[in-house]
């Protein structure tokens, strides 16, 4: 068997509020989006990014929102370091949390860490020149 990741998808509380944090990301999410129980869009090398309402996601199965921090996040890269700075200040100004300012990481890379309307991770990242 050989698999392939397909979807990663996120349970949020609020479809329109995580929509519109995902669109300052650069993501062409439409307005009518805002008011669906599920949507999706497929990102460069066709992996997708799903969000569903907890209500959606209660109508086939026991859902219950956890509690504590995350396990996961998910990275976006950006074209600069520069960049970094400039999303994760986009970001903060537009209400999102920042969980660790733009700093440069041992590992060669600007690194910053804020959370989406649900709390979940979310990493923005480029190589320092």
């Amino acid at each position: 068997m050989e698999l392939q990741l397909d979807v990663v998808e996120i349970v949020v509380a609020d479809m329109a509020a995580s929509l519109a944090f995902y669109r300052q990301l650069g993501l062409d999410l439409p307005p009518e989006a805002d008011g669906e129980p599920h949507v999706e869009v497929v990102l460069p090398g066709g992996v997708k990014l799903a969000w569903d309402t907890v209500e959606t996601i209660r109508s086939f199965s026991d859902f219950e929102a956890p509690t504590g921090s995350a396990r996961m996040s998910l990275a976006f890269g950006c074209s600069s370091p520069a960049e970094v700075d400039e999303v994760h200040a986009a970001l903060v100004a537009g209400g999102a949390r920042s969980h660790l300012e733009p700093f440069d990481a041992f590992w060669g890379q600007r690194y910053a860490t804020l959370h989406d309307p649900d709390g979940n991770g979310i990493d923005l990242f480029a190589a320092l020149d």
